[in-house]
C-alpha cells in the first residue's frame, strides 16, 4: 500500500475511536509502524492530513452522485439520488459524524471555504438532477426547490448520524421522493430568483482547466501502483494532449477509472471538462 494512502488509513481508525483533537502524530505514526518524518513527508501537519481526509470523502460522494444524476433512468433518478446519499454516510458512519462535528467546532477558513466549494458543487448537481426531472414545470421555483432538497436531507440524516435510529434506507428514500414531488408539481411562490442565486453564488464557481487536470493526473499517476486505472489516466491524459480527442475513447477510460476511490475526482472533473467544451 502507498504510504500515504496507509496513513490516511490508520488516522481514519483512530479519529473515530479518539475524535481529531485527541489523536496525535505520534499515535498515527506509531499505527503506521513509520516514523514522524515519514509522516511530514506525506503531510505538512495533522491539520493537513485532516483537510485530505475530508477532500477524499467529498470527492468521492459527489463525483458518485454526479455520476448517478448523468446515468440513471428518470423513473429512478430521484430515488437513486437519495439512497446513494444516505447509503454512502451511512456506509461511513463514523467519519461522517466526525465530519459534522468539526463543521460544527471548527474555525479553520481552509476547512470552511472547502465545504463551501462541496456545497455549491453539490447544489448544482441537484439542480441538473431538478431540471432534468421537471423541466419547464419549475423554471420559477427550481433554486427553492434545491434548498427543499438539502434541507430534507441534512434533517432526516440527523436521525441516524446522531440519534442512533434504526433506518430503512429504501423507505426513506421512497418517502422523500413522494414529498420532493409533491412540491415540484405544487410550489408556486418562489423566494431564490435567478438573480439571488448569482448574488449567493458570486466567485463559488471557478472552472478547473485543462492543465490543472493534468497537473493532478501526473500526481495521481506517480502515487498509484501499476493497474489498469493508472493505464487509463495515463490514456486519458493522452486524450486532454490532443487537438481532437476521441470522446467513445474518453468514455471507456472514464468508466474504467470512476469506481477507484483515488480516481473519482479525475472522472467526475473530466465529465464535466467534456460537458463544457464539445
Amino acid at each position: 500500500m502507498i504510504k500515504k494512502q496507509l496513513i490516511m488509513e490508520k488516522a481514519l481508525e483512530l479519529f473515530a475511536k479518539q475524535g481529531f483533537e485527541s489523536t496525535s502524530v505520534q499515535q498515527i505514526t506509531d499505527q503506521c509502524g513509520i516514523s514522524k518524518g515519514a509522516f511530514y513527508l506525506s503531510f505538512k501537519s495533522k491539520d493537513e492530513l485532516i483537510i485530505t481526509l475530508i477532500d477524499h470523502f467529498m470527492m468521492e460522494i459527489t463525483s458518485d452522485i454526479d455520476h448517478i444524476v448523468k446515468n440513471s433512468n428518470n423513473d429512478q433518478l430521484l430515488y437513486d439520488f437519495y439512497y446513494a446519499t444516505y447509503h454512502y454516510f451511512y456506509k461511513h458512519l463514523d467519519f461522517a459524524k466526525m465530519f459534522m462535528k468539526e463543521q460544527t467546532q471548527t474555525f479553520n477558513k481552509e476547512f470552511m471555504l472547502k465545504m463551501r466549494h462541496y456545497d455549491k458543487l453539490h447544489e448544482k448537481t441537484i439542480l441538473t438532477m431538478i431540471e432534468r426531472l421537471y423541466g419547464e414545470e419549475v423554471k420559477y421555483t427550481k433554486y427553492d426547490l434545491i434548498y427543499c432538497i438539502k434541507g430534507f436531507m441534512k434533517m432526516y440524516g440527523e436521525l441516524f448520524l446522531f440519534k442512533s435510529v434504526p433506518v430503512d434506507f429504501y423507505l426513506l428514500a421512497e418517502s422523500l421522493v413522494e414529498k420532493t414531488n409533491i412540491l415540484a408539481k405544487h410550489m408556486t411562490v418562489s423566494f431564490i430568483s435567478e438573480e439571488h442565486k448569482k448574488l449567493v453564488d458570486l466567485g463559488m464557481h471557478e472552472a478547473v482547466t485543462k492543465e490543472q487536470i493534468i497537473e493532478m493526473i501526473d500526481q495521481k499517476v506517480e502515487e498509484m501502483e501499476e493497474s489498469v486505472e493508472k493505464e487509463s489516466l495515463i490514456l486519458l491524459k493522452e486524450q486532454l494532449l490532443v487537438t481532437t480527442p476521441s470522446l467513445a475513447i474518453i468514455k471507456g477510460l472514464l468508466e474504467n477509472i470512476r469506481n477507484h476511490p483515488h480516481c473519482k475526482w479525475i472522472a467526475y472533473l473530466l465529465r464535466d471538462f467534456y460537458k463544457s467544451n464539445t
